[in-house]
């Protein structure tokens, strides 16, 4: 069900950088149009790239509800529901089960770095207190916490966690958490630069930054690789890649926010800290759009 390409979605807003910039309901049901009409896989809901650290709770659940509205049933929604606090992910989660979401990913508590044992512990009180599919998420570019694979083997076994986005970009990673927890346990690259690799390694697919703006080829090299096709699957990757490495020029979602916006699907809101893409950086991402067809 979670598999292939599965877009990690930007969330539209309005009025340019300001601390509060207002959220964009129109923007939203135009941006999730184009995902469903060019094959993303599936919408994962305010994460990192949805600019979740800016939202407030009602915000956050209420997105959540939207989203899963405005697409119907027509693709998967994963929610972002992670927090530094337990209790907060628990609200978080229980807010997504409510508004009917597919499935949540979790991120490791960010800033006050657990041991890995709280780590667990941390997984473990949220799985046992709401009753929706989990799937872990380590990104230690940005919590400065690393969910180690034993970590996960353990997490493993409790029945609603069902996989992780693995987003070191250590692509080794997949064949040791493979082969500890089970062909049946979900294997989703955090990383565009190098998912083709992990899916070909046995991963089950990406949560794609490049697939807001480029979902048809994102998805297209997502079936080849998940199938073997190798070579084909590199060709479309190539073609990629100079998104992959563009949209991270500045923190992301500045650049993909730009080129989103670029498209004509968003307006130009962000919220501080966040800034605008710096003008002197249009260019590259362009051409890397270019480069990608999808201008």
């Amino acid at each position: 069900m979670f598999t292939g390409s599965l877009v990690a979605v930007v969330t539209p807003m309005k009025r340019g950088v300001e601390p509060d910039t207002p959220l964009d309901r129109e923007g939203l049901e135009r941006l999730l149009e184009y995902h469903v009409e060019n094959k993303s896989d599936a919408i994962v809901a305010v994460g990192t790239t949805g600019e979740s650290a800016t939202l407030t709770p009602k915000e956050h659940c209420e997105l959540i509800k939207q989203i899963v509205g405005i697409v119907n049933k027509r693709v998967p929604v994963i929610a972002g529901t992670g927090a530094n606090s337990t209790s907060e992910a628990v609200e978080l989660t229980s807010c997504a089960k409510e508004a009917g979401a597919d499935a949540c990913l979790l991120v490791t508590p960010y800033y006050n770095k657990p041991t890995q044992e709280g780590l667990y512990e941390h997984f473990k009180v949220v799985a046992a207190s709401v009753s929706i599919p989990q799937i872990l998420y380590n990104v230690p570019g940005r919590t400065a916490c690393d969910l180690l694979p034993e970590t996960v083997s353990r997490l493993a076994q409790l029945d609603n966690i069902i996989g992780i986005k693995e987003a070191t970009g250590e692509v080794a990673r997949v064949e040791k958490i493979r082969e500890s927890c089970g062909d049946d346990f979900l294997l989703l690259s955090g990383d565009d630069e190098t998912a083709c690799d992990f899916m070909l390694r046995g991963g089950d697919g990406v949560i794609s930054v490049t697939a807001n703006a480029a979902p048809a080829a994102m998805h297209e090299m997502c079936r080849l690789a998940t199938t073997g096709a190798a070579d084909a699957a590199k060709a479309i990757d190539a073609r990629l890649m100079g998104l992959h490495q563009s949209l991270f020029l500045e923190s992301n979602p500045i650049p993909v926010k730009w080129a989103v916006h670029r498209l004509g699907l968003i307006e130009d809101g962000i919220r501080l800290p966040m800034t605008w893409l710096s003008t002197e950086l249009h260019a590259k991402v362009e051409t890397a759009m270019q480069q990608a067809e999808v201008l």
